[in-house]
């Protein structure tokens, strides 16, 4: 049925779980998956602001710390898929909204599913933040298990 499950995951609390019912549904299937994680261009707005607050190269130090986070994130996830005994590749995608990079992945990575996760925010919460689960569901022809 479904051979090569992408995992969607930002980090949080919430999508660590989905990674845990993506890999349970990828033991199910005998599937094997490919995890992303995605970061955003910096901002300019916040970059200004750290540089006025006396860091001297604010680019290079967001640069730094996402590595870090990305690197201990998906050293962790793959570590939960080694212990399920599930094949697992890992992607960090820089530089983009997290859907496009989830949409991207699974059609360059050949999956035939993507898992991911949503808050489930309502009315202005949801026009004010956006959506990616939302965006992802409107870019992709893939079928989308959505954790809530």
């Amino acid at each position: 049925m479904h051979n090569h499950i992408l995992i969607a995951t930002d980090g949080s609390e919430l999508s660590i779980r989905g990674v845990d019912y993506g890999l349970e549904l990828a033991r199910q299937l005998q599937a094997r998956v490919t995890i992303v994680t995605a970061t955003e261009r910096w901002s300019v707005l916040d970059m200004a602001e750290k540089a006025r607050r006396g860091s001297n190269n604010p680019v290079e130090d967001y640069d730094r710390i996402v590595k870090h986070h990305v690197g201990d994130l998906l050293t962790k996830m793959a570590e939960k898929a080694a212990a399920a005994k599930i094949p697992c590749e890992t992607v960090h995608v820089a530089d983009t909204l997290p859907a496009e990079a989830i949409v991207e992945t699974a059609k360059s990575r050949g999956c035939d599913l993507i898992v991911m996760s949503s808050h489930g925010r309502r009315g202005i919460d949801r026009l004010l933040l956006g959506s990616q689960t939302a965006r992802v569901l409107a870019m992709t022809t893939l079928p989308v298990v959505v954790y809530r």
